[in-house]
């Protein structure tokens, strides 16, 4: 049996990276996926195509998870489609990379939106159906630089440092009610957005890791796997 054989999972932010491999090993485990990106294009409706493929409902949604309003109207639509929320995945997520002395305002607010308000605003609107189910998994996108922090991503990492305290509380105010809440930090993944770091510095940073490679986004899925089955 498929370890999400009957699951619906919602995934934010997957139109490529770490949550198409997220949704994309999700289908393969058997769970029906709704996910959603700010816009719907050739990418989303290949996405889309390619997880049917695997014997499974899917659906791509345009929604803006930094958004309140949005956030509930999508999981709204996301549950009269799909009848339930199994799993939450909060994976959307940017980067303005720059050192403080140089930082706007603008860059700190838009970075701490998009990767700190959406994890409220999903998990806020996903909350309801989860209690009344008296079931679910909420999986939040974290980063290795929200425990250790990095210099010239000083917004990255407090959003992401916000991440974990968030889930952390979250899990003490839901797990009575069967829903467990769980962060993923994952290091230096290899994807588009990791690909705009320098090359000296990239390779400096695969220096530091034991297995002298960078993560691959199928690493983090399988992750993800595990969190919102029953094992």
């Amino acid at each position: 049996m498929k370890l999400l054989e009957g699951k619906v999972a919602v995934i934010t932010g997957a139109a490529r990276g770490i949550g198409k491999s997220i949704a994309l090993k999700f289908a393969e485990q058997g769970a029906d996926v709704a996910f959603t990106d700010l816009k719907l294009d050739e990418n989303t409706d290949a996405l889309e195509k390619e997880l049917t493929g695997y014997g499974v409902k899917a659906k791509g949604f345009a929604s803006d998870a930094s958004n309140f309003e949005d956030a509930q109207k999508v999981m709204d639509e996301i549950v009269a489609e799909f009848g339930r929320v199994d799993a939450l995945i909060n994976n959307a997520g940017i980067t303005r990379d720059t050192l403080l002395m140089r930082m706007s305002e603008e860059q700190w607010d838009l970075v701490l939106k998009v990767n700190l308000k959406s994890v409220f605003n999903m998990t806020k609107a996903v909350q309801k159906t989860m209690l009344k189910q008296r079931s679910g998994s909420i999986v939040n996108m974290s980063s290795v630089v929200g425990v250790s922090g990095n210099a010239g991503q000083s917004n990255y990492s407090a959003s992401k440092a916000g991440i974990i305290g968030f889930t952390k509380s979250i899990a003490k105010e839901l797990g009575a009610r069967s829903i467990r809440s769980n962060a993923i930090a994952p290091g230096f993944i290899v994807t588009e957005m990791t690909e705009k770091i320098p090359e000296k510095a990239r390779e400096e940073w695969i220096k530091t890791i034991p297995l002298k490679r960078g993560g691959t986004p199928e690493d983090v899925a399988n992750a993800c796997v595990f969190l919102a089955s029953d094992l």
